[in-house]
Formats: structure tokens, C-alpha cells, sequence
């Protein structure tokens, strides 16, 4: 048996080195691994950030744009019924004769039409004819009793809405002596929108409420309010008494039976296209706004998404494993001998 005998310095020298390898080598496989995982973050990011770009298209956007053609479709062929009528009723008129019960099968016509105005419109297109898109039409109403002038006068009180009945939250307004129109309103705002109702000033300096069209037949069937004796009744929930706002267009009040009630009629059609002129002028620019803004957004989102796939898939092509193998693939999809043979073909 023989024993070597080896220098302590030299021992440890070989040692270290050896340790410094094993440390470099460690150092530069976690060095790989994290410029792995860095590039691999890097691609994934690019990645979501590309599928982002492909498919982050702007609902909203969308949805006005569509509304809008809805809208204007709806528009256009009220006012082609509406100009039908109106000749109809001139030729009557006219010659104190015509088609029997053409003129009130057209009336029909057009009432049904009219009756269609919030399914054919999306809902953004209220009783006066106006174009709320994105937001839901709303219906205009007034609570008989509740006036300015009664607001401003006589001493405090506290008034408690509730709208569904039950066990519906109440919705409190501290009304006291010397508060301005704008104060008064803001309070009523602020108090009754959690109900979906909102509060204004229209230009008689009177409250106007609003909800949207679809709640307003459960407002107007359940509002009650509670006061404490002075403007309205104290003890319980008082059922409230509402006016909406007349429509633009009141077909149900056309009359036919006469001269004069034709007449009327003719009178109230020509304002009526004006109203639908006007609507279609509204429409036609919020459409025309909201393609402008798609135009400006699609050309950017297109070049940026493909110069980003482009560098993915260079990316990933160029380093071995499945993702290579896979991105490879992918793009060869759907090419056959036969294309290949027939493009070379064209040589």
C-alpha cells in the first residue's frame, strides 16, 4: 500500500478551483436559466400583449356603431311611411276623395312602426326622439305637488321616497328654508339615484326626473313618498301622482273622420318628418363619430400586432425545444406538396 502525500496548499489550491469551476458553472447555468425564463417571460408577455391586440376590440365602440345603424334604419323607414301619409292625406285633401281607408291603413302603419321605436332603436332612442346611445333612453316625468316654488316655501321638512314597495330602501331629502334652486336639486340627484332616478332643472326652472325607459312603468306604478305634514302627508308611504313627458310623436291622436280632422292630421305628419329629420341629423353624426374613432384605432392595432407576431415567431423559431417545433408547425399548416410544386411552377 502506498501513500502519496499531498502539499496542504496544494490541496486546497486544486480544491478551489475546482469549487470556482463548479461555481462558474452553476453561475452560468442560473445565468441560462433566468436569460431562459426572461426571454421565455418576454415572449409570453409579447405573446398576451398580440392576442391583446388581436382581440381587445372596443364593445362599446362597437355597440354605438350598431345602435347607430340600428337607429338610423328605424328613422328612415318612419319617415318613408310618414311621406307616404303625407301624400295620402294631401291627395284626400286635394280632391276631396281617395282610396277607401288607404289613409287610415297608413295611420296604422305608421303607429305600429312608432310602437316599435325602443326594440327598433336598441333602446337609445327615446319618446322626443332623442339619441342617448351608449346610455339607455330615458322617460321624463314630474311629480304633481313637488314644484320650486312649494320647495323654497314654508319651514323644513323632511321628505322619504320609495320606489318598488316592499321593503325597498327610503331614500331621504332634508328640505329647509333657504336653499337655492341649484341646492334643491342636488339633493333630490343625489338622494333618489340609487333608485335609478336622476334630477334636473328643466327650462321653466321646474324639477324634471328621469329613469330609464324600462323602469319607468315600475316608477311610475310604485313612487310614494312621505313628508311630515306640510307638503305632503305624514304617517305612511303616500302613493305619488306622475306625468311624463309628452312623445314627439302621437300618432294616437290622429283623426281621419273629416275634412278638418285630415287636415290636423296633415298639419301634425309635416311636424312630425321635421322631428324625424332632425333625428336622423343626430344619428348620422354620432355614427359618423364613432367611426372616425374606429378608423384611427384600427390601422395602429393591425401594424402593432403583426410586427409583434413577427418577432414572436422569429423568436421562438430560433430556439430549439417544442415551442420551436410547435411554432414551425403551426405556420406550415395547410401546405401541401401540391402548392409547394405549383408555386415552383410559376418560376
Amino acid at each position: 500500500m502506498q501513500i502519496v502525500q499531498t502539499s496542504s496548499s496544494s490541496g486546497i489550491s486544486a480544491k478551489g478551483t475546482g469549487s470556482a469551476r463548479v461555481a462558474d458553472d452553476a453561475s452560468a447555468a442560473v445565468k441560462g436559466s433566468a436569460s431562459a425564463r426572461t426571454e421565455g417571460t418576454a415572449s409570453r408577455s409579447s405573446t398576451a400583449k398580440l392576442q391583446r391586440g388581436l382581440s381587445n376590440w372596443d364593445h362599446q365602440l362597437q355597440g354605438e356603431i350598431s345602435n347607430a345603424q340600428q337607429t338610423l334604419d328605424y328613422l328612415e323607414r318612419s319617415s318613408s311611411q310618414l311621406q307616404a301619409l303625407k301624400s295620402e292625406l294631401a291627395a284626400k285633401l286635394a280632391a276631396r276623395q281617395g282610396r277607401d281607408g288607404q289613409v287610415e291603413a297608413r295611420v296604422r302603419q305608421f303607429s305600429a312602426t312608432w310602437r316599435q321605436r325602443a326594440s327598433a332603436s336598441g333602446g337609445t332612442l327615446d319618446a322626443q326622439l332623442g339619441y342617448t346611445s351608449p346610455q339607455a333612453a330615458q322617460q321624463n316625468f314630474s311629480i304633481r305637488g313637488l314644484t320650486m316654488a312649494s320647495l323654497q316655501e314654508g319651514p323644513q321638512e323632511v321628505l322619504a321616497f320609495s320606489v318598488g314597495g316592499g321593503n325597498q330602501a327610503l331614500r331621504s331629502v332634508n328640505i329647509e328654508p333657504g336653499l337655492s334652486d341649484e341646492q334643491i336639486v342636488a339633493r333630490f340627484d343625489q338622494a333618489l339615484m340609487p333608485s335609478g332616478i336622476r334630477v334636473k332643472q328643466n327650462e321653466n326652472g321646474e324639477l324634471v326626473l328621469s329613469t330609464p325607459e324600462a323602469s319607468w312603468a315600475n316608477v311610475r306604478d310604485s313612487l310614494s313618498v312621505r313628508g311630515s305634514g306640510i307638503r305632503f302627508p305624514t304617517g305612511q308611504m303616500n302613493r305619488v301622482r306622475t306625468d311624463a313627458e309628452p312623445a314627439a310623436i302621437a300618432p294616437e291622436e290622429w283623426n281621419t273622420s273629416d275634412v278638418e280632422a285630415l287636415r290636423a292630421t296633415l298639419q301634425q305628419v309635416v311636424q312630425a318628418l321635421a322631428h324625424l329629420q332632425q333625428a336622423r341629423g343626430s344619428v348620422s353624426v354620432a355614427l359618423a363619430q364613432a367611426t372616425g374613432r374606429v378608423a384611427k384605432a384600427q390601422p395602429t392595432q393591425a401594424s402593432v400586432s403583426m410586427e409583434t407576431l413577427a418577432e414572436n415567431f422569429t423568436v421562438t423559431a430560433s430556439q430549439p425545444g417544442y415551442a420551436s417545433l410547435q411554432a414551425i408547425s403551426s405556420a406550415l399548416v395547410g401546405i401541401s406538396r401540391e402548392r409547394v410544386v405549383a408555386l415552383l411552377g410559376l418560376r
